[in-house]
């Protein structure tokens, strides 16, 4: 019998929160992710594949898609598939019997770390992390992007929720960044 404690991507026993101003910045540890790339020749069954599975089209560039189980574009034909992790701990099982051998599926739930940055100067704080032109990527946009050298993906939720996902090991790193930034855009 072990005694083990998950621990979130920033080693607490709980998510962070800090709130600067009018903006939030929150870790988010309870999602879980798989990675999706087709396979040659198999582009087609991967795309119906993964609509099946969100239950609307597979996103196109720079875009997100789905309910309860979502996929944002992640490379020419490639996706990364997110949902809450109480209910989908075996998300990659899932999306691997999903797509059938149509494509490459891979387990990423403890690779990345998110945090989620909400409330109306949201994009002010933005345009300090990154060069990503945040004003113009609509609802439901999703895009690669450099924030303190980190190579990271940025999802516009709804006008004032972004989500930033990067590698969980520089997840310290990245939330310093966020926070130095909220301070001096507010």
């Amino acid at each position: 019998m072990h005694d083990l404690i998950a621990l979130t991507a920033l080693g607490g026993a709980n998510p962070e929160t800090c709130t600067i101003g009018s903006v939030t910045c929150s870790e988010v540890p309870d999602v879980a992710l798989a990675s999706v790339a087709a396979r040659l020749g198999r582009e087609g069954e991967t795309h119906s594949a993964l609509a099946a599975l969100i239950g609307q089209k597979a996103p196109g560039i720079g875009q997100f898609s789905g309910q309860t189980l979502i996929a944002f574009w992640a490379g020419p034909e490639q996706w990364i598939v997110e949902a809450p992790f109480e209910s989908h701990e075996g998300l990659a099982e899932l999306v691997k019997d999903g797509t059938k051998d149509a494509a490459s599926v891979s387990e990423q739930t403890d690779a990345w770390a998110r945090f989620d940055l909400k409330g109306p100067d949201a994009q002010s704080v933005l345009e300090l992390l990154c060069n990503l032109d945040c004003r113009n990527l609509a609802t439901g946009g999703a895009a690669r992007t450099s924030i303190h050298h980190l190579a990271c993906f940025l999802l516009r939720r709804s006008t004032d929720l972004f989500s930033i996902y990067a590698p969980r090991s520089s997840a310290r790193s990245l939330q310093h960044a966020i926070v130095a930034a909220m301070k001096s855009a507010l």
